[in-house]
């Protein structure tokens, strides 16, 4: 059963709700790296609110993107090696999962 809101993301976006369990081993680095990610953004808010220079809050911005680029490149990777090449998945399995990569590629790419 889907966790509580993940079934409306699902349906919203088109996608399955499968667990991410095969990203415990690295569950910590991955929070670390968004717990970074807010930081960063709340740089942005305090930097908009102080009124700093364009070029200060652009460069920022820019962190923030490629911060979130990386993490979409780690989760894209965790997402093929564990529910698309994985040995011992079904034929539909894999397809599925190659069908919810596509349309969150398709997502992110828009």
């Amino acid at each position: 059963m889907n966790p509580p809101g993940l079934a409306f993301l699902g349906s919203l976006y088109g996608i399955a709700y499968h667990p991410i369990s095969h990203t415990k081993s690295n569950k910590d680095q991955l929070l670390a790296r968004v717990r970074r990610i807010a930081g960063q953004v709340g740089a942005i808010e305090k930097a908009i609110a102080e009124e700093a220079g364009c070029s200060v809050v652009l460069h920022q911005v820019a962190g923030v993107r490629g911060a979130v680029l990386g993490l979409m490149d780690e989760l894209i990777e965790d997402h093929i090696r564990e529910h698309v090449a994985r040995p011992g998945l079904s034929d539909d399995a894999r397809a599925e999962a190659a069908d919810e990569l596509i349309a969150a590629v398709r997502r992110y790419a828009k």
